[in-house]
């Protein structure tokens, strides 16, 4: 089916986002929030995002208001009746989500698709609350959406085939990189981008390193930010709540480190408060020391050493485990950290780069770890299974990737 016409539910940063994609790509979309208002701030952000390339001398002022003129602003669903496609980008509350689905699939014609753009939440569980499950799937953004070139595209259980094809073919419409990915908690990115994330933590609460230090072992390595500068940015709360799924389904491995509920109670979340890990306004005091303090005498654990492999190898690990359950192709993991998180593409992804290390390094790094931090470096199966069968990487000829001697 090509979709003609898109819809986007939400216009706050995220839906105004994704409207912007659609518009860049020359198709109209309607964009619908509960008020005015909030539609209005909507279109100014789309507007803002073409003045900047207008600034910059990528577009004119003329293709500017083309582009803009395809945003349908709305405040009802009856101007869904002819879309293709609705896409819903409302906050991250399943029972809010269901319930836009169920007052959106009445307005909307019978081949119309119905796409979420949760990063976590079951898409399955969505589809349930629908009369159309076949034509439900996650088609989750990246943000800033204008900017970043992944979209993990989800099906659920009950989503059929064509319906993937449909989202696909839409997404590379959009000059999109789709990366089909099959339903878990957290799908794939967030999956694999949490675990480093909060060994970051671990380390800061530890004593092992200092943030800025942390931060900069990092970008040294190439990423484009370090992790509690991404954080800051994220929202704290935002990868707080994210914690909180995947501990539900993975357990201890993914247990956050304290310093999260430090932060998160006392709604230091980020820049968008004016502090997180990092003060951004002289009216948000940098406290992180205390909070360090504090933890390191509930948990009695300080003086840990830090290494930037302490904060690859869960990354690496949780790459094999999603490699071992289907969850996605070791191409498509590379590719979706690559385009997802800036992972550097001078190394390859995250499986590219465990195959450069060698298998057998890792194994034998997550082992080391495992005995002096626990449950969040037990060894993937897999990764044993590989290493028995001296399937090391690049070295071998063979790991999560073959090469030629």
């Amino acid at each position: 089916m090509y979709i003609y016409k898109a819809g986007v539910v939400g216009a706050g940063a995220m839906g105004a986002e994704i409207a912007q994609v659609v518009t860049y790509a020359g198709l109209p979309v309607v964009l619908k929030d509960v008020n005015q208002e909030l539609v209005s701030k909507g279109m100014d952000r789309i507007r803002a995002i073409y003045k900047r390339r207008v600034d910059k001398g990528k577009m004119t002022q003329s293709e500017m208001d083309q582009k803009l003129a395809l945003v349908i602003p709305s405040t009802s669903y009856d101007d869904f009746k002819d879309v293709d496609i609705v896409i819903e980008a409302v906050p991250e509350k399943m029972e809010l989500k269901k319930q836009v689905f169920q007052e959106l699939e009445s307005k909307v014609s019978e081949g119309t698709i119905l796409a979420t753009n949760t990063s976590a939440l079951s898409i399955s569980e969505m589809a349930a609350a629908t009369k159309r499950p076949e034509k439900f799937i996650g088609m989750h953004f990246f943000y800033p959406a204008s900017v970043m070139k992944l979209v993990e595209v989800i099906p659920g259980l009950t989503t059929s085939q064509e319906t993937v094809d449909d989202v696909m073919s839409f997404s590379e419409s959009l000059r999109k990189i789709p990366v089909r990915v099959n339903e878990c908690a957290g799908f794939l990115v967030n999956r694999l981008l949490m675990p480093y994330l909060n060994e970051a933590a671990y380390c800061l609460q530890e004593g092992a390193a200092s943030r800025e230090a942390i931060d900069k072992a990092a970008v040294d390595f190439g990423l484009p930010m370090g992790p509690f500068t991404l954080v800051d940015q994220l929202g704290i709360d935002i990868c707080f709540d994210a914690t909180k799924v995947l501990v539900s389904s993975y357990g201890n491995r993914m247990k956050p480190a304290e310093i999260w509920y430090k932060l998160y109670s006392r709604k230091y979340l980020g820049a968008k408060t004016g502090a997180g890990f990092y003060s951004y306004s002289p009216d948000r005091p940098d406290i992180l020391v205390s909070l360090i303090q504090e933890v390191q005498k509930e948990t009695g654990r300080k003086g840990t050493a830090f290494s930037v492999e302490r904060l690859l190898f869960p990354m690496i690990n949780e790459a094999a485990l999603c490699l071992e359950e289907n969850v996605a192709k070791a191409a498509d993991i590379d590719l979706s950290l690559v385009a997802g998180i800036g992972f550097p593409q001078s190394r390859g992804g995250i499986l590219k780069y465990a195959d450069d290390l060698g298998l057998d390094h890792v194994l034998t790094g997550l082992e080391d770890l495992y005995s002096k931090f626990g449950d969040r470096f037990w060894p993937a199966p897999r990764l044993r299974r590989m290493v028995g069968a001296k399937l090391f990487g690049k070295k071998s000829g063979r790991g999560f990737f073959e090469y030629t001697t």
